[in-house]
């Protein structure tokens, strides 16, 4: 078993974890955008929405498995001893 300090380094790589991805969601919504607003065909078109939409989803599931993380996390900081 671990220590508190061990388990508040893990939320805390964590919470940086979460903050590139939502950056990576964030970049990759506006390179989709501008493909979208760049291409003429209407079938380039709906695949690249697609994609986006099937790119942010997977960021969104990728933020909420690190916040699961983070309350298991913050639940073994108040199990763990000093």
């Amino acid at each position: 078993m671990a220590n508190k300090a061990y388990y508040r380094k893990q939320i805390i790589d964590k919470r940086a974890q979460i903050a590139k991805e939502r950056e990576a969601k964030k970049r990759d919504n506006e390179s989709y955008a501008r493909m979208i607003k760049s291409t003429t065909s209407v079938s380039v078109k709906a695949s690249y929405r697609k994609s986006k939409v099937d790119r942010a989803a997977s960021h969104d599931r990728r933020i909420e498995s690190l916040k699961r993380e983070i309350a298991r996390l913050q639940l073994e900081v108040a199990k763990a001893p000093n």
